[in-house]
């Protein structure tokens, strides 16, 4: 799996930024302000500071901007970017300037002069989280980023828990990105499996499991595929002992066709991502088990493949959850749902949880609705809703909350079943998140996050390349450290 790049933060060592190689990037106010640090930089250079800030078209210059100076004179670095930063700068600018600067990385690293920054642990955050490449499947790999060191005035930052965030992301976008004959169902799992030496406690229910409890929607979306479908279960125990814990539940479609309700062939190599719900669960466990969180939570994934087959399941058909509800399958290729519904049961039935969310690339409706700014956020509970949205506004993870009533629950009235699987085409999103709270029993408050627009996108963003996004795993880690640890 990818690691993150290797961070140190040190005090400022003026008499040591001569002879630093590789890059040096130094924090300059937008004013044009020198501080102590730059007023180093600005002697060594024999005055490319001044000139620079003295230059018609500086005062154009917006915060967050980086001005690359190549080969300044008085210094061993090849390079000298002029990071543009007022001292308190907001956290989505720091991270995101700290994106630009990742950009920039070579093989013989970066010296970050930081000065007097207030949070120059959210500068360094958006370094790590930009600075990853997805190259497995490649004959020739990127070449390695050389290793950073911030200087600064405050140099205890947390360097283990910014890690544990940057190698949970990172482990969220590998799995998304993965090409589904290699992240199969079964080395999905496995893959899963391996967070046992992180304290994680790993179990994996096979498919005989799943038919003993009853799993019969879960098992009617895998049966069309050679590949096994499984349940894997992750308990993280960071609280106390007999605390309910959290649950995080988790779509991991590693292929979705469509079924026998075949998706089209344009984009259909998309569907590798199908399991983003699942991957984040996966990323967020990782990154509480890396700090250690103080909190109780359980992670739990339902790992199929939805394939066209003489065995898959058909429209028409209808299954039976472990709930024991009935369903009409009208609509093969609306299977995360029924994927989701009997494992929200079975975290409902044997972990009583304190909360439970779920997450899935469920629908293309929330696309539609929210584009790839924001994933789609449907809620029982005003407390949770509200807690989780705040912790995803402080991540810059973009989330907004979607209405829900008895009018998109009606679409869902089956003749023969219990419900349908699907509504119509209105409100796509909504009923598919009504079909779930079908399956929350009232005492669970419960989140579901429609993820579909978010989980990968075509191009790069701020702090990510292009591909898996890694998107929730700070929210959620956030989320944990807010309201349930202590």
């Amino acid at each position: 799996m990818t690691d993150p790049l290797a961070l140190t933060f040190a005090e400022t060592d003026l008499d040591a930024i001569a002879a630093q190689k590789g890059r040096i990037a130094v924090v300059l106010d937008p004013d044009g302000g020198l501080s102590v640090v730059a007023r180093r930089v600005n002697k060594l250079t024999r005055g490319a500071l001044t000139r620079l800030t003295e230059a018609a078209g500086f005062a154009d210059k917006k915060a967050g901007e980086v001005i690359t100076l190549a080969w300044p004179q008085g210094l061993a670095a090849e390079a000298l970017d002029v990071v543009l930063l007022p001292r308190r700068a907001e956290t989505a600018l720091l991270r995101k300037t700290g994106g630009k600067l990742a950009k920039l990385l070579g093989a013989d690293g970066m010296l970050v002069l930081a000065g007097n920054l207030n949070l120059p642990g959210e500068l360094a955050l958006g370094m790590m989280l930009r600075a990853y490449a997805y190259d497995a499947q490649k004959t020739e790999k990127a070449t390695p980023n050389g290793p950073v060191q911030v200087m600064c005035a405050r140099p205890d930052v947390d360097v283990a828990a910014l890690q544990a965030i940057a190698s949970g992301v990172f482990f969220t976008r590998d799995l998304i990105n993965a090409p589904a004959n290699v992240l199969t169902t079964t080395r999905f799992a496995d893959q899963l499996a391996e967070l046992s030496h992180l304290g994680i406690e790993i179990e994996v229910l096979s498919e005989d499991r799943l038919r003993d409890l009853g799993m019969g929607a879960l098992l009617a979306v895998g049966q069309g595929s050679d590949s096994p479908s499984s349940v894997v279960v992750m308990q993280w125990r960071g609280g106390t002992g007999d605390d309910a814990p959290l649950a995080l539940v988790g779509k991991g479609v590693v292929f979705d066709t469509g079924g026998i309700s075949l998706k089209g062939a344009a984009g259909m190599e998309d569907m590798t991502m199908d399991m983003g719900g699942a991957g984040t669960v996966a990323g967020t466990m990782k990154a509480l088990a890396l700090r250690k969180a103080a909190a109780n939570v359980v992670g739990l994934v339902g790992i199929v493949e939805n394939m066209p087959s003489g065995s898959a399941v058909r429209p028409g058909d209808v299954v039976t959850t472990m709930k024991g509800d009935t369903v009409e399958v009208i609509n093969t290729d609306a299977e995360g749902r029924l994927v989701l519904c009997d494992v929200m049961w079975y975290a409902q039935e044997r972990f009583h949880p304190k909360a439970m969310i779920d997450l899935a690339t469920l629908t293309g409706a929330c696309i539609v609705a929210l584009g790839h700014e924001n994933a789609g956020v449907f809620s029982n509970s005003d407390p949770l809703c509200n807690a989780f949205l705040k912790a995803a506004t402080a991540e810059g993870e973009g989330a907004w909350r979607l209405p829900m009533g008895q009018g998109y629950d009606d679409a869902l009235k089956s003749r023969i079943a219990d419900m349908k699987n699907v509504g119509g085409r209105p409100g796509g999103a909504i009923v598919a998140a009504q079909y779930l709270r079908r399956f929350v029993r009232d005492e669970t408050p419960w989140i579901h996050l429609d993820i579909a627009g978010v989980a990968s996108l075509k191009g790069e963003t701020a702090t990510a390349p292009a591909g898996a996004t890694g998107w929730g795993v700070m929210a959620l880690n956030r989320l944990v450290k807010d309201g349930f640890e202590g």
